[in-house]
């Protein structure tokens, strides 16, 4: 899949709008598929489009509760939304899934 990789190679250069538009075609052929969704989220992220984030991050997390990355997205997505106490719910699950640091570093961040 050509495009997605040129979408991934454009968010690591930091140009989260231009990958978007690359997955834009995407978006109707697999619009299901975790790893599509989890790339658009992670572009909405970047560009600050956090309600676009959050509404994919939890359509991912509803078709998959364990996916501890998308619980850590989604709870950093909050946090910046300055919803700590959503945040939170989210990070603590993260956290029991997969104790990365990273994950325990955001969880402290919001208290938890």
């Amino acid at each position: 899949m050509a495009a997605y990789r040129e979408a991934d190679r454009l968010l690591e250069a930091r140009e989260p709008l231009e990958a978007l538009r690359v997955l834009q075609p995407l978006s109707g052929e697999f619009a299901e598929d975790s790893a599509v969704l989890l790339l658009t989220a992670r572009c909405y992220f970047a560009s600050a489009q956090l309600r676009k984030a959050e509404e994919v991050l939890r359509r991912i997390v509803e078709a998959d509760p364990a996916d501890d990355y998308a619980r850590f997205m989604l709870g950093r997505c909050l946090q910046r939304q300055s919803r700590p106490d959503d945040a939170r719910v989210h990070l603590r699950i993260a956290v029991s899934l997969n104790p990365s640091p990273d994950y325990a570093d955001a969880l402290a961040r919001v208290g938890g």
